[in-house]
């Protein structure tokens, strides 16, 4: 893992986060443009991204590693529940639901897909689309449930399997089993679509920063959310990679995918079903911000322990 890589993709993010961050303040991307940018995101390019970052040579090892990597996932997706489920009983039902959103999904879906690729390339994305799919699965389960009555599990099953990335996925391991190839002119505009997913998720997470009020944005709460998120979580990641012998880049992509901030869609649920929305995207932001210093830090003791 290059950490002067990982310095220079850190960078560049701030950049295009910079730039989503004057381009909402100018109103040349507004709420609606916003929502605009998140449909984009979630329901064309990271599909296309997903789909391109299995179009490598079938390899058993690389079907180990991650098959180690959904086990992984699974196995963290029920320790969130359970974290979320014990630590934030005190706390009043409005935020208390954001802190415990926040805690089941992370922004791996955003952050981590070009985080990943930066730092072990088109494995590093293929293994980040599989660790996603138990994530993916709890968003549209137990996450909703945390902001609404528990809903149906007919809808919850329908929701699943018409997701455009969980589609994605399930096209591109038939197609690595398989070996088949796409038209060129297809497979082209695919990863040509794929490609842009740094940059407009970066501008969409600086349009979002824009919108936050920086004041009142530390606080014990947040500071408590923000250690389990950022600190415990990946921690206990690590050690069960460690403990098991788990393969160096799974165990390495698994521990910084763990390490990701609170989901935006956070704060966009929070609005949506009444929450505090403004405390929903102080966390978010307060998260993103510090995950990005603490990183490097991360990737730090992987190389010193993988």
């Amino acid at each position: 893992m290059e950490i002067q890589g990982l310095f220079h993709l850190q960078l560049m993010m701030f950049l295009l986060m910079g730039v989503g961050f004057f381009l909402r303040k100018k109103q040349i991307v507004t709420s609606e443009g916003r929502k605009v940018l998140t449909d984009l995101i979630v329901d064309v390019i990271l599909p296309c991204n997903i789909i391109t970052s299995f179009q490598i040579a079938f390899d058993w090892s690389v079907l180990q590693a991650g098959i180690q990597v959904l086990v992984i996932s699974l196995i963290l997706q029920m320790f969130c529940t359970l974290i979320s489920a014990t630590c934030y009983r005190k706390v009043p039902k409005r935020q208390r639901m954001i802190l415990q959103y926040g805690t089941v999904c992370s922004n791996a879906g955003f952050l981590g897909n070009p985080i990943a690729e930066g730092l072990y390339g088109s494995i590093g994305l293929l293994y980040a689309s599989i660790y996603l799919i138990p994530q993916r699965i709890v968003m549209w389960s137990a996450g909703v449930s945390y902001f609404t009555e528990s809903p149906n599990r007919k809808e919850i099953v329908k929701k699943v399997l018409r997701h455009p990335c969980i589609i994605a996925v399930e096209i591109g391991i038939v197609l690595m089993v398989t070996q088949l190839k796409l038209p060129t002119f297809l497979a082209r505009g695919i990863s040509s679509l794929g490609g842009c997913t740094t940059a407009i998720t970066m501008l969409l997470i600086g349009s979002i920063l824009a919108d936050c009020g920086l004041s009142n944005m530390v606080s014990g709460i947040t500071l408590i959310f923000t250690l389990i998120r950022l600190v415990l979580i990946p921690a206990a990641v690590m050690a069960g990679c460690y403990l098991f012998h788990v393969e160096a880049i799974a165990a390495g992509l698994s521990v910084v995918l763990a390490a990701m901030p609170a989901g935006t869609t956070t704060a966009i649920l929070a609005a949506k079903y009444h929450g505090d929305e403004v405390f929903a995207t102080q966390c978010v932001v307060f998260t993103t911000l510090l995950s990005m210093a603490l990183l490097p830090i991360w990737c730090i003791v992987l190389n010193a322990v993988f």
